[in-house]
């Protein structure tokens, strides 16, 4: 029996160490498990464009923001919040303003806003809209569409519709835009303005109206001016032409003097030459040139025949040679 009770308790030893081997080895992979389950809950993964704030027991304690891992108690001592970074853009629809000088018109502003990477602002944008993007849009849209009506009452209908593009003070418009909303949004909602601009504007039927008679206004004011200035330079023109025809006119007259007196000095040089050649001939040649002048082929004439001119018809031309003399001495 004694013999037989050892070879049992010696075949018995291998089991009971197989059975702390497994023991042990369940042990060493629950141990594991528990670890990577807490080393799981302690990291955090922080995508680019977010931030992570860290909230232990619901109270941020920390912002985490840069890319990558990041490590935390495990829940639910820590928490994570995901805070979205990125640039984001809200419309507020068309709103009807008014302007300066009394009309109306109908703007559509966007915004482009986004959370700034700053602890401090990350943390007033958790509090303020409770990490909620669409209250933040919303809220937005409320202070852009005020703001609106602000701005437009600074312009008149001319600044912001124009077919001139010089007087068309659009950035001027988006610029006071912006002043009025960065400032307050940054401080209540820790949103940073990024851009603002005017997506559509339009008018109403009155307004259009309005414009469109003034426009009409303003061309015809051009047409008139414009009218009245070629009026002005056609007259300049036509008296530019007038008095250069009369200059052109005296000075033909006067060439025209000079050429005469100068004719008339040459045929008094001829007639001279021609008397002093043949008194005769040139008393003869006269007295027919002064009977051509004065009769005609119809022309009747009762004289005597013994007057100049006609003396030269009956005496020849030796009489009016003869008579030549003493008619130069009379």
């Amino acid at each position: 029996m004694f013999n037989h009770s050892n070879h049992d308790e010696t075949d018995q030893d291998p089991d009971h160490d197989d059975h702390r081997f497994d023991l042990s080895f369940r042990i060493g992979v629950a141990a594991l498990i528990l670890l990577a389950a807490v080393a799981t809950a302690c990291i955090v993964m922080i995508p680019a464009g977010e931030a992570g704030v860290i909230t232990r027991f619901g109270s941020p304690v920390r912002v985490d923001m840069e890319p990558g891992l990041a490590w935390k108690l495990p829940i639910p001592i820590e928490n994570v919040i995901p805070i979205d970074l990125r640039l984001r853009t809200s419309s507020t629809g068309l709103q009807d303003v008014g302007t300066r000088d009394g009309l109306r018109v109908l703007v559509q502003a966007y915004v482009a806003w986004q959370v700034p990477s700053d602890p401090q602002r990350i943390r007033q944008f958790l509090r303020s809209v409770r990490n909620q993007p669409d209250e933040a849009a919303r809220q937005l849209r409320s202070y852009v569409s005020a703001a609106l009506h602000i701005t437009s009452s600074n312009f008149d209908l001319t600044d912001l519709v124009n077919i001139d593009s010089k007087k068309v003070k659009l950035d001027a418009f988006e610029q006071q835009l912006r002043d009025q909303i960065a400032p307050r949004m940054l401080a209540v909602y820790g949103i940073e303005i990024r851009q603002v601009g005017v997506e559509r504007m339009t008018l109403p039927d009155e307004t259009l109206a309005a414009t469109v008679a003034r426009m009409r206004a303003e061309r015809e004011t051009v047409a008139a001016e414009r009218t009245a200035e070629g009026l002005r330079q056609a007259a300049a023109i036509r008296a530019d032409a007038d008095r250069d025809a009369r200059e052109l006119v005296a000075q033909a007259r006067e060439q025209a003097a000079r050429t005469e007196a100068n004719a008339q000095q040459a045929a008094s040089r001829i007639y001279a030459d021609a008397y002093r050649a043949d008194p005769g001939l040139y008393t003869t040649l006269r007295s027919l040139d002064s009977i051509s002048k004065v009769v005609g082929r119809n022309t009747s004439l009762v004289l005597r025949t013994d007057a100049a001119p006609f003396r030269v018809l009956v005496e020849g031309i030796s009489g009016a040679a003869a008579s030549a003399p003493a008619e130069k001495a009379r």
